[in-house]
């Protein structure tokens, strides 16, 4: 297959690495041309450290060249970006394309999720049989380009596209599962990062494994209410995109918002922690549209509603757990 990949950050670059290596021909595009000039040259990803990029990869600087004649284009630029960038290679995507998404975010100004915005951009007649496809799940980038086993799910409205997302991205080291509940995935995609945050904090806190365990559990309440409310599968988030990416979002040391969290847990101001991970914090920029889906939608979420407040230093991280510790007492089916 000829892939073209939009993003050169570490997820991008580990998915470019694994689908050469299965012989794909592999396009990678990124908006910054400097980034382009050092992956090109040294073949090595500073945040991906031991992993060597295979020669056959081809870098570009032009967005027009990485979307022409591809079988699959796969959007790989943080969330904040995926609009902008949709927009500048609009005129390149030809109709009937397929699109992957593997961004994970949730659109402040909308409420849309990562494939909606897609499709929103896409909304013309000159785009009307674009397939668009999410791709999520508890993946780090560190292990998959170290060939660890991971599994992730290909969801998508259109099932032969899911289907051949699945053929494509599945080998020995990547087991790739079908769903047809696209919001629900992308929900706990985005959602996740929230939580991971909140555990981050308890850890920098000096609170241990008991903590961490209830806002892991506590928080997938909290992320299932919000689903179901707006129409998503409960199923999905006992699955490897909700409860699955959230426990190794939560736990990891590779994960950017378990150790933002951390930092904060610690005294560091929110946005220091943020520059201080040196990479994008999704979590951070998850929570303005995960507030207002909770005014929306009347759902009750105090874990991400504490964590919004702390992020936006409303309280300092132990008084928002005393306050979370100390709220009503209630049933813990109460969903």
């Amino acid at each position: 297959m000829k892939i073209g990949v939009l993003g050169a950050g570490t997820w991008g670059m580990a998915l470019a690495r694994m689908l050469a290596n299965d012989d794909h021909q592999v396009e990678v595009w990124s908006a910054i041309k400097e980034e382009i000039d050092e992956l090109s040259s040294s073949r090595k990803h500073k945040n991906l450290p031991g992993m060597v990029i295979p020669d056959a990869i081809v870098f570009t600087k032009d967005i027009e060249e990485v979307c022409r004649n591809k079988d699959i284009l796969l959007f790989a630029v943080p969330s904040v970006y995926v609009r902008n960038t949709v927009k500048s290679a609009a005129p390149y995507i030809p109709d009937g394309q397929i699109i992957v998404d593997v961004a994970k975010g949730i659109e402040a100004s909308t409420l849309f999720t990562m494939s909606q915005v897609i499709e929103d951009v896409l909304s013309d007649e000159a785009h009307k049989n674009v397939k668009v496809v999410a791709l999520s799940g508890p993946t780090h980038a560190e292990e998959v380009a170290r060939d660890l086993p991971t599994t992730i799910v290909s969801a998508s409205k259109d099932e032969e596209s899911a289907k051949l997302v699945q053929d494509i991205f599945m080998n020995t080291c990547m087991r790739v599962y079908t769903n047809d509940d696209v919001l629900g995935i992308e929900l706990c995609g985005a959602l996740k990062n929230i939580i991971a945050l909140a555990a981050g904090i308890s850890t920098g806190l000096g609170y241990g494994d008991n903590a961490k365990a209830a806002i892991i559990t506590r928080g997938m309440v909290e992320m299932t209410r919000l689903g179901l409310k707006m129409g998503a599968k409960q199923t999905t988030f006992a699955g490897l995109a909700g409860i699955g990416d959230l426990i190794v979002t939560a736990t990891s040391m590779h994960s950017r918002n378990n150790r933002c969290g951390m930092l904060i847990g610690q005294g560091v101001k929110p946005m220091e922690a943020v520059k201080q991970v040196g990479m994008v914090v999704e979590g951070v920029n998850a929570l303005p549209a995960a507030m207002r889906l909770i005014e929306k939608y009347e759902v009750e979420m105090p874990i991400t509603a504490m964590v919004n407040a702390i992020v936006e230093e409303k309280i300092d991280p132990k008084s928002a757990v005393n306050a979370l510790m100390q709220r009503d007492k209630k049933n813990e089916m109460n969903f």
